[in-house]
């Protein structure tokens, strides 16, 4: 499989649906959540955006710092890189807490990360599950799918030392769920994860005194 091939194919995706402002319905106003159906699975594709008080930079360098991620993203209860194709491309082992009161159980992806450098100090990082013969699926979770998905972190333009913050979803969580659970829970998930980054990136910006974090956890029965 051409990991990287799929890599960059993904990054251009993630940035046409950037420049795509056509179909939007706003779903969450606290920091804007819209989505639309998406064209690829029977689900949809969500758009997050909001400022964060840091640079565009710093911003993409910390979303994809793999060693913090499950220090500051309350969603998630593993996320370790399995597989390094080069210093921009990776693939991740990841594990999410349940979340809708529980409703939704742990689920596992394994993505295909990429960062990706434009030009106006834009960078984006993307993500597409992919399948990955070291880590087939389980019966621990049950293995979810991220389409292609991904933060697009830009220079606000009326201060270049803050930054907008674009992300786009569209997860398909398989099992059998009914799709009105994850219509109704998103939204507010994800501007958890926005919140969660916001608050992450000061620590990550005045870091205290500490050792590396790893993250442990008891493998639970699937729901």
């Amino acid at each position: 499989m051409d990991y990287k091939a799929i890599a960059q194919q993904t990054a251009e995706q993630v940035l046409a649906y950037n420049q795509d402002l056509s179909g939007w319905k706003v779903v969450k106003t606290s920091i804007t959540v819209s989505s639309k159906a998406s064209r690829i699975f029977l689900g949809n594709l969500y758009r997050i955006e909001g400022i964060i008080p840091e640079s565009a930079a710093k911003l993409s360098d910390f979303l994809y710092q793999p060693e913090n991620r499950v220090t500051w993203d309350k969603s998630l209860k593993g996320y370790n890189v399995i597989h390094k194709i080069d210093s921009d491309t990776f693939i991740c082992h990841t594990i999410t807490q349940s979340f809708a009161m529980g409703s939704i159980s742990s689920r596992d992806f394994i993505d295909l990360v990429y960062i990706k450098h434009y030009e106006g100090n834009t960078d984006i990082i993307s993500t597409n599950s992919v399948d990955f013969p070291g880590y087939p699926p389980s019966s621990h979770y049950i293995r979810g799918y991220n389409h292609p998905s991904g933060y697009v972190c830009s220079p606000l333009k009326e201060n270049p030392a803050y930054s907008k913050l674009v992300m786009f979803v569209q997860t398909e969580m398989r099992g059998k769920l009914p799709p009105s659970i994850v219509e109704k829970s998103m939204p507010s998930n994800l501007v958890t994860f926005f919140l969660n980054a916001k608050d992450g990136i000061k620590t990550y910006r005045n870091p205290p005194a500490r050792g590396r974090h790893h993250a442990h956890s008891s493998v639970p029965r699937k729901k």
